[in-house]
């Protein structure tokens, strides 16, 4: 048996991130400052009052902690239930007052406070709390099996073979994956999925990507040595993030990031103290990214900061949208010419629904320009969360580091030792994903009806909610090209603006509150993800299965007709 190991490192604490100008820059530290006196205020009105909330009846409980937890800013902060945590006192040795003040200015938007509302609705549901609904629709996060999909029966083979051994002897599992099992069990210590691996993951693991990377790019060749198994993409982008995280000319670092943009990446650039540098897609030409706007705001950028890295989420996350090649090869052109690293963010590459869209990886573009832009340096992600396994919750991903200084990719190689490895359920996972079973193998047919269904059915559902929201009046909603989410634009009457300002919310979270309360449906408000100032979106999954998305739909038609007679 193992014992647990703790493996503690010190960390330089810095201020929290800055923006792009002297003006931005000034508003973020007001910002941060405005969070944390919020949160102290927020945990001494319900220390004071917990007692009295305490004695209420369950109905009116719910609705102060409701008010509480919308608080005052339409932030993204998961507020503490004080029922179940001891407020913060003198006698403790760690208080608000003297932890890292980043931990506190993070924010991540789809785990937000309509997210902790939605679960305390679901538990009034089932103490029989009359609603206008009966039950909650979690659009608000790409958990696929959580909305239905069913798993991989090849997938769940692999792991119940290597995970218990006695079954390689069952006539009930395929050959081929016996073959592949074994295959995986011959590379851990001790034939056992319970031992170590290598920090960067298994090597028969890894050389399957490297070959999964090569057909995919049509034979361009990939090192096994480049790919790091990871939990999820999420450990490797912030592996990266934290390698770069240092200041260069008296200058902090700044990671130049997509508005709108997937959370993590704001949440982990204010966790590090780094500089968020932002670059808006074109919500006219489809959420498309022009070079013009990639220079403006790194310019803008080098007045506070070094921008030091591009982020790029192919297919977009929360947008949908699926980049040209023509686009791609502009935003290689820029990364080269003011020499930042390239984080290109292909979990999606398996969704693409558009029939005139392609996915192209950043890799096989830049190795196709030819010299200098093959050389450029970048790192890919992919992940077992998304695709067509959607297996959320396995936490398994990969990423390919290309072109780095070998001595810094030493470095990094020596900062994921620290971690030991990612968890081998995730790595047997990344093995299914990217060596699947061929034609003429026993579990072929099976795998690939599975497989083309999930994903025929994404493309379904991607084009009925295209269409169902852009029948709604005040929306604007582009097609969803790939990814798994729609992100349309919506028009908000003022009286519905003033609804949210005095009660101290952003109108697109006032919107996303109002939905939930009315209707049971659960999303994300666009604030949570950026986005051009005078506009409100918001971000809904596609995945709940067809029926419920369709109740979904209408649940929502009724909703905003409602809303826009209300406040219109």
């Amino acid at each position: 048996m193992f014992k647990n190991r703790k493996i503690m490192s010190r960390m330089l604490i810095k201020p929290a991130a800055a923006t792009v100008s002297a003006a931005l820059q000034q508003q973020q530290r007001q910002q941060q400052q405005y969070v944390i006196r919020r949160w102290k205020s927020f945990l001494h009105n319900n220390s004071n009052n917990a007692n009295r909330r305490a004695a209420k009846s369950t109905a009116t409980a719910t609705a102060a902690a409701t008010t509480q937890r919308h608080g005052t800013s339409g932030d993204f902060i998961q507020p503490l239930d004080v029922r179940r945590h001891k407020m913060p006192s003198s006698s403790k040795a760690l208080t608000l007052d003297n932890i890292n003040p980043n931990f506190i200015a993070m924010e991540f938007a789809v785990r937000g406070s309509r997210v902790i509302r939605a679960g305390e609705i679901e538990k009034e549901l089932e103490k029989g709390v009359k609603k206008p609904f009966d039950q909650v629709i979690r659009a608000n996060i790409g958990d696929c099996h959580a909305m239905g999909q069913q798993p991989l029966t090849f997938l769940r083979q692999l792991m119940a073979l290597t995970f218990e051994t006695r079954l390689l002897d069952s006539p009930e599992y395929p050959e081929d994956v016996k073959k592949r099992a074994c295959a995986i069990l011959n590379g851990c210590q001790g034939q056992s999925v319970g031992s170590y691996t290598d920090s960067a993951g298994l090597e028969v693991v890894r050389r399957q990507v490297a070959q999964y990377i090569e057909k995919r790019d049509g034979g361009i060749a990939s090192d096994w040595q480049d790919i790091y198994l990871t939990a999820g993409a999420s450990p490797g982008i912030k592996s990266i993030l934290s390698m770069i995280n240092s200041e260069v000319g008296c200058k902090p670092p700044g990671v130049m990031v997509p508005i709108p943009q997937y959370p993590l990446y704001s949440a982990t650039i204010s966790e590090y103290g780094m500089t968020k540098v932002d670059y808006y897609l074109e919500e006219e030409t489809g959420w498309s990214l022009g070079r013009k706007e990639l220079q403006r705001s790194y310019d803008e950028a080098k007045k506070v900061c070094n921008p030091r890295a591009l982020v790029v989420i192919n297919p977009g996350n929360p947008t949908g949208q699926v980049l040209t090649r023509e686009n791609i090869e502009e935003i290689i052109k820029f990364a080269h010419e003011n020499k930042v690293l390239v984080l290109a963010d292909e979990v999606y590459q398996d969704n693409v629904y558009d029939k005139n869209s392609k996915f192209w990886s950043f890799k096989k573009v830049a190795y196709e320009m030819g010299e200098p832009y093959r050389n450029l340096e970048m790192v890919s992600f992919l992940s077992t969360s998304k695709g067509y396994l959607g297996e959320c919750g396995i936490r398994g991903g990969y990423m390919e580091v290309l072109n780095l200084d070998p001595k810094v990719k030493a470095m990094l190689t020596k900062s994921i030792t620290a971690a030991l490895c990612s968890t081998t359920a995730g790595q047997v996972a990344v093995s299914a994903l990217v060596n699947p079973p061929q034609p003429g193998e026993p579990s072929y047919d099976l795998y690939k009806k599975e497989r083309d269904g999930i994903l025929a059915a994404l493309k379904e559902r991607a084009e009925l909610v295209h269409k169902a929201l852009n029948s709604f009046e005040g929306y604007k909603v582009n097609p969803v090209q790939g990814a798994m989410y729609v992100f349309p634009q919506i028009e908000i009457p003022p009286k519905a603006i003033e609804a949210a300002k005095a009660k101290g919310m952003a109108p697109d979270v006032f919107y996303a509150f109002e939905l939930l309360e009315t209707s049971g449906i659960c999303i994300v408000p666009g604030s949570g993800f950026g986005q051009k100032p005078g506009t409100w979106h918001f971000r809904s999954t596609i995945l709940p299965q067809t029926d419920k998305l369709k109740l979904m739909m209408e649940k929502f038609r009724v909703f905003h007709a409602e809303f826009m007679k209300k406040y219109k």
